[in-house]
């Protein structure tokens, strides 16, 4: 599993976990059996009912949820169809946030291109020699395809990156636990990804009044601030 590092405005370091061409074949072929399987009981029912018998009607309700099916799982289940359920994979923008509508509809717009004339072999082609994990429809929507597998990986614990001469702020994130640590670094991150800045000013004033200091930075920084401070002391000791 590959991984890139993505630095925001806020000049903040993303490490995101692309998903594998593997996983993403897989989670192709679990959604075209999804999508053959719907049309095999289509055509039984309405072969079924005489007065289904308007052509246009079978061609409608058969191709129609085919042709939005990855638009509208994607869009209404966070990022996911069902194959990508089951391979724990999902949908996101390069900052590790939630895609808009727009996002969604982009990547669909160009899996013609992607996936369909070429049976995917331009989207192949194009992943592999990206790096991020991004086929074509990914690059004009600005979004990747992550996976949430549960392996235990540098960024999924509570280490993280450092430079080198980096100078910490507040030695007093030694009053926390690793398992504290842990905590605030997973709400973080889950609030990132979700947009919910209210839940990162929330945890900024708690972790703050924890370790009884005032910060002049916005609530983000202060929070990724602490994580970062929190790696360089323990890992000096």
């Amino acid at each position: 599993m590959d991984n890139f590092q993505v630095e925001t405005a806020q000049n903040v370091n993303i490490v995101q976990n692309v998903a594998g061409v593997g996983d993403r074949i897989l989670a192709f072929l679990i959604d075209s059996a999804i999508m053959f399987i719907y049309i095999i009981l289509v055509s039984i029912l309405f072969s079924s009912l005489d007065f289904f018998s308007d052509s246009f009607l079978l061609v409608m309700t058969v191709m129609l949820p085919i042709l939005l099916y990855h638009l509208l799982w994607e869009q209404f289940w966070n990022g996911q169809s069902p194959g990508k359920a089951v391979m724990k994979i999902r949908v996101v923008k390069l900052d590790g946030s939630k895609p808009a509508f727009s996002n969604y509809l982009i990547r669909w717009l160009l899996r013609i291109i992607d996936i369909t004339i070429l049976s995917g072999a331009v989207a192949l082609v194009v992943i592999l020699f990206n790096g991020r994990g991004q086929r074509l429809g990914d690059l004009a929507a600005a979004t990747t395809v992550i996976s949430e597998k549960k392996t235990i990986s540098f960024a999924q614990t509570v280490l993280t990156d450092l430079p080198d001469n980096y100078n910490p702020v507040y030695p007093q994130v030694t009053i926390f636990t690793d398992a504290e640590m842990q905590t605030i670094k997973n709400m973080f991150q889950q609030a990132k990804y979700n947009g919910n800045h209210n839940v990162i000013l929330k945890l900024s004033k708690r972790v703050s009044k924890v370790m009884e200091v005032q910060f002049e930075t916005t609530p983000f920084t202060f929070i990724d601030t602490v994580i970062k401070d929190y790696n360089y002391y323990t890992q000096q000791l």
